[in-house]
């Protein structure tokens, strides 16, 4: 290799090879240059929202309530979503950091771990969940079980993840618009068919709007919690707000209603099963698979982030163990899934409160470096923890909004306390 002199005559010695880059900033805030545009997180957003345990519940949604409790139910709990995420993505694009970095703000360096693990594992969970709901009807359908189907799918959807955010973007402007299209074709075919809307909606069984919003708000406000992971990649906060909203609202509620409406019309609680029933097994096969592998995308890249917080090692080798331990254990996840959601319904939301009240606090100090002397904030770990248990504890009311609420109250009484204690000491 050829050398150049340096300023004195000599031969300079070659620099030593530069390190890779994370393009997943793993440990970093994303910096402007890597900041995308409307339309490309605008997709990997409605990817993440285009799931097909929503139009499950969306299905469970239409055999519980008529057609006036499902507009409020899904227009109620879409507003909470959407209101929820979009704070979480405004501040996720205004810092450029993730969940887990701004978590490290919130909590503390160590006192992070504890949203980082919940997260993390949760997610892990959705990605199993996720993989089997593919799985197992598609393992009917060709004869050949759930197994290999799962197998196949895990695999593909880890590398997709490893990859990071450009593979989900790929995924994601491939998917969404099948999964429009074809979800659409299914919802309007069901109202031909049954006779129109009202007479589809009219055997409902009397769920209460207050169980029918708290199942629209449970479905994805984990997921909506990992926002500020996609949305630091957004240009400006405007857009990703715009992005956020649109697809936890917007988005969310379509996919509540291909469920519901394919559900009422057939009796269905799953959307695979209802497309089939309509005489679509290739679109059923199509819908499901996109609609599962852009959201366990984005469920197995959030997974990789929390463990890194953790174990300091950076993501892609992290998101390899999560893909293969969320892919063994799919079976079982799928067959606890009610249970799954009710857990996640209450554990994650008071994470999300939590990171919006401290940003709202402390403004001035998110445009500094975090402080690494700020190890465990305590009313912000209390409020998780008593957060969770209210949520899972109290009937009345919205479970997830009930967490929150407990988990703000906390972190307050725990910030005036810190408030307090740092005004005596000067």
């Amino acid at each position: 290799m050829s050398q150049t002199p340096d300023r004195t005559g000599g031969p300079q010695q070659p620099a030593p090879p530069a390190a890779p880059v994370d393009q997943d900033f793993s440990f970093e805030a994303v910096p402007l240059n890597q900041r995308r545009g409307f339309w490309r997180v605008g997709f990997v957003m409605l990817g993440f929202t285009f799931f097909s345990a929503s139009m499950s519940v969306g299905a469970n949604l239409g055999n519980g309530v008529d057609l006036t409790g499902f507009i409020w139910a899904a227009t109620i709990g879409g507003i909470i979503l959407g209101a929820y995420t979009g704070a979480l993505g405004y501040i996720g694009a205004k810092t450029g950091e993730g969940l887990d970095l701004l978590a490290q703000r919130a909590f503390g360096t160590r006192g992070s771990y504890l949203p980082s693990a919940l997260i993390a594992f949760t997610q892990m969970g959705w990605f199993g969940v996720g993989v089997a709901m593919f799985a197992r009807p598609t393992g009917d359908l060709l004869g050949v079980g759930p197994w290999p189907i799962v197998l196949v799918a895990g695999g593909l959807m880890t590398a997709s993840a490893y990859y990071g955010i450009q593979a989900i973007e790929i995924v994601s402007f491939m998917s969404v618009p099948l999964i429009a299209v074809l979800g659409t074709y299914s919802m309007v075919t069901a109202t031909r068919d049954g006779g129109g809307l009202e007479a589809i909606f009219s055997q409902s069984t009397g769920m209460t709007l207050t169980v029918a919003i708290g199942l629209v708000v449970g479905s994805f406000v984990s997921g909506g919690t990992a926002t500020p992971n996609f949305t630091r990649f957004a240009k400006t906060p405007v857009v990703a707000v715009i992005t956020t909203v649109v697809a936890f609202f917007l988005g969310n509620t379509l996919m509540f209603s291909f469920g519901a409406v394919g559900g009422a019309f057939s009796g269905q609680d799953d959307i695979f099963y209802v497309m089939i029933a309509q005489g679509l097994m290739i679109p059923a096969l199509i819908v499901l698979g996109a609609n599962i592998w852009t959201t366990n995308n984005n469920a197995l890249y959030t997974t990789g982030l929390g463990l890194a917080n953790i174990t300091k090692i950076r993501k892609r080798p992290l998101v390899l163990a999560s893909g293969v331990l969320g892919t063994l254990t799919a079976l079982w996840l799928y067959d606890n899934f009610i249970g799954w959601l009710s857990f996640l319904n209450v554990a994650l939301p008071p994470i999300g409160a939590i990171l919006v009240i401290d940003y709202v606090w402390r403004r001035a100090a998110y445009r500094r470096p975090t402080d690494p002397h700020r190890t465990v904030v305590w009313g912000s770990v209390v409020g998780v923890v008593a957060g969770g248990l209210s949520g899972a504890l109290v009937d009345w009311g919205i479970a997830s909004i009930n967490a929150m609420v407990v988990a703000v109250v906390c972190y307050t009484v725990g910030a005036l306390i810190r408030r307090g204690r740092e005004r005596t000491r000067a």
